[in-house]
């Protein structure tokens, strides 16, 4: 039987740590992989980089659900409504949005996000959909609990958000947010190798920044050892790995490795 409740968002509220990993697939088979493993709290689907239908936004969350495992998805930013919802609807217990450059755009985005409530004022309202755990049927109020419960996460990976960090984790509604250095970089001018002291100072500004206002920062990590600088920044939230890159290396190490002994035969 598939969980019914939002993973993510019950770490969030007791104050405990996460562990996540980005997935490219569409393919659920990856996702029960992955949740059978038993040490991911939640899976990050990249729509933003990965082709995808909506009911493969369905098959996804089954796949999850079954294994214990929360899901958070990566949204364009021009389509972000239409997606987000859509991929709640299907399943997805959090969602993140990218692109975003100033505290309106925020403010529009947590809006779409909330239910249509006098206590919320959102604009999310009560369509038949699958979601969590197949829970298509609730009562409004119920319904209204489950989608203001969704953790909404913002990339913060534009030197006009960064300008406006202070107000952006201010606004009620954002849970939490992570840095993007490579379009940081790409939207103050710069290759990534040519400013990695400027973003790293913009990172720990912007973790700085949503501390003190109770958001709390997620960062993307390569591998397990890199966790410790951020913990001493008072991160408490990983993504570690990404899957094609996983591929990447392996394949970039190996086949070498092995092309070399083949032509030597």
């Amino acid at each position: 039987m598939s969980m019914k409740f939002n993973k993510l968002r019950k770490i969030l509220n007791e104050n405990g740590s996460s562990v996540a990993t980005r997935m490219w697939s569409t393919n659920p088979f990856f996702t029960e992989l992955l949740g059978q493993n038993g040490n991911f709290d939640y899976m990050e689907f990249v729509a933003e980089y990965s082709p995808y239908t909506l009911q493969d936004l369905q098959n996804i969350c089954r796949a999850a659900e079954l294994n214990e495992m929360g899901t958070m998805i990566k949204v364009d930013f021009q389509n972000r409504g239409f997606v987000a919802q859509k991929a709640v609807g299907s399943g997805f217990q959090a969602i993140m949005f990218a692109d975003h450059r100033t505290p309106d755009e925020v403010r529009e985005t947590v809006r779409m996000m909330k239910s249509e409530t006098p206590a919320s004022a959102g604009m999310f309202g009560y369509p038949n959909n699958r979601f969590i755990g197949g829970q298509s049927h609730i009562s409004q109020m119920d319904h209204a609990k489950r989608v203001d419960d969704i953790v909404l996460c913002f990339m913060i990976e534009k030197k006009a958000a960064m300008d406006h960090i202070d107000e952006i984790c201010s606004i009620p509604g954002v849970d939490m947010v992570q840095f993007g250095p490579s379009d940081y970089c790409m939207s103050c001018g710069l290759n990534r190798d040519q400013c990695v002291d400027e973003f790293k100072a913009a990172e720990r500004k912007m973790i700085e920044t949503a501390l003190k206002h109770g958001v709390q920062p997620r960062c993307e990590i390569p591998n397990a050892e890199a966790a410790q600088y951020y913990i001493d920044l008072g991160v408490r939230h990983f993504c570690v790995g990404d899957q094609v890159n996983a591929l990447r290396t392996f394949w970039n190490t190996q086949g070498p490795k092995l092309r070399e002994i083949a032509d030597k035969l």
